[in-house]
């Protein structure tokens, strides 16, 4: 029976979320900028998926603006904010396990003159709000730290991150919460940031779909233009199936995580308990402080590509970190940020269940997948020039 343990890179799509989108890829497909009648159906779904969006995470609908996903999501805020404030400052305050969405971002601002600071982590992920607090000074325009790390699932202390920022006026705080809205009490009120990116598809909904919470009253240059859509934030035809099924998924999120996230992360914890039993197996991230769908280790004298190919095999989806960066020959920017040398941080592997994940499938993988380990490292240690994955077969 194949597994699929790999839900931070992304989810199955929802029937009932592909139910609500269905009316939209077939009879009603007016441009929701049309005055007509096809035009008015589509500008009623479309707003109707602000409304819903929004109380989802506790907003107001004119806050929303819907993306092509939460990469554009943090693009739009990162760019945004930086070219509107400009005049003011050039320093750019982040951390160094941001998402690349993040930090790729930030890089090619240097280009254009911006500072980018980036503010270390502990040995579990975690930024010291004092420590983002200490890299903000007069020229600071804006502060980016995620809400939860997507690799090893560490939560960031935000709210207190946020306190801090407010006390140097004029410095606003992006958050990335990607993987982290689906299996958070997102309040984007209480959190304190001023934009919180989003996106569908680690929500069960569609890929190709984000949104960005924009506070209101936040000046930010649009940075796709050609049109007043998205209130003259985002120019462009609206995907209104996407916006609806986007918002469909994030209130049946919201609805369910109080009974989901505490079954999954019992779960996880029963998985980790089996892997981690493995000689040289590490559970990374922090202990508590962390999502309840992820797992990550690192195995040692293991190559973490061997275990995802070995797994593969054996009909177990994993991955080795983020999906933005599969087949990069580079260690995780994230496991190197926290501490780990080079040849520990190959040893990765990320093991991510979701609301379909079943006790069945999780019993499975904790035979299979400590088997899997323990016979790539003693391979590795009797014939390190043997391919693991073959090994692993054998």
């Amino acid at each position: 029976m194949p597994i699929y343990l790999d839900h931070a890179a992304t989810t199955p799509l929802r029937r009932e979320v592909l139910d609500a989108m269905l009316p939209y890829l077939g009879g009603i497909f007016g441009n929701p900028s049309s005055t007509h009648a096809y035009g008015r159906a589509a500008r009623e779904a479309l707003d109707d998926a602000h409304d819903r969006l929004a109380r989802s995470i506790r907003a107001e609908a004119r806050e929303i603006v819907f993306t092509s996903g939460g990469t554009e999501a943090s693009n739009l805020a990162i760019k945004g904010a930086a070219w509107a404030g400009r005049a003011r400052g050039a320093r750019l305050v982040t951390s160094a396990v941001e998402h690349h969405a993040v930090g790729h971002t930030l890089q090619y601002l240097e280009k254009f003159g911006f500072e980018v600071v980036e503010v270390p982590v502990d040995r579990y992920g975690r930024v010291d709000p004092a420590d983002v607090e200490a890299a903000i000074n007069e020229r600071t325009i804006l502060v980016a730290v995620m809400l939860a790390n997507n690799e090893v699932g560490t939560i960031q202390p935000i709210e207190e991150i946020a306190r801090r920022v407010r006390t140097h006026r004029g410095v606003l705080l992006h958050v990335d919460a990607v993987q982290a809205a689906p299996w958070v009490d997102l309040d984007v009120q209480a959190l304190g940031a001023d934009f919180v990116a989003l996106g569908a598809h680690k929500a069960e909904g569609p890929k190709g779909t984000g949104a960005l919470w924009i506070r209101k009253g936040t000046h930010i240059l649009a940075q796709q233009h050609g049109g007043s859509q998205e209130r003259h934030r985002r120019a462009g035809t609206e995907d209104v199936a996407g916006a609806v099924g986007m918002a469909r998924a994030f209130e049946l999120v919201a609805a369910e995580r109080n009974a989901t996230a505490p079954r999954v992360r019992a779960l996880r914890d029963r998985l980790a308990e089996a892997v981690t039993a493995v000689d040289g197996v590490e559970l990374t991230g922090h202990e508590t402080e962390r999502l309840p769908h992820i797992l990550s280790v690192v195995a040692r004298n293991v190559d973490g590509g061997s275990v995802t190919v070995a797994l593969d095999l054996e009909g177990i989806a994993a991955s080795t970190g983020s999906a933005c960066t599969s087949g990069s020959t580079e260690v995780s920017h994230v496991l190197a940020a926290m501490g780990y040398p080079e040849d520990e941080a190959r040893g990765a592997v990320r093991l991510s269940l979701g609301r379909t994940t079943t006790d069945a499938e999780i019993d499975q993988a904790a035979t299979v997948v400590p088997a899997i380990l323990r016979r790539l490292s003693e391979a590795s240690l009797r014939t390190p020039s043997i391919e693991h994955a073959e090994a692993a077969r054998a």
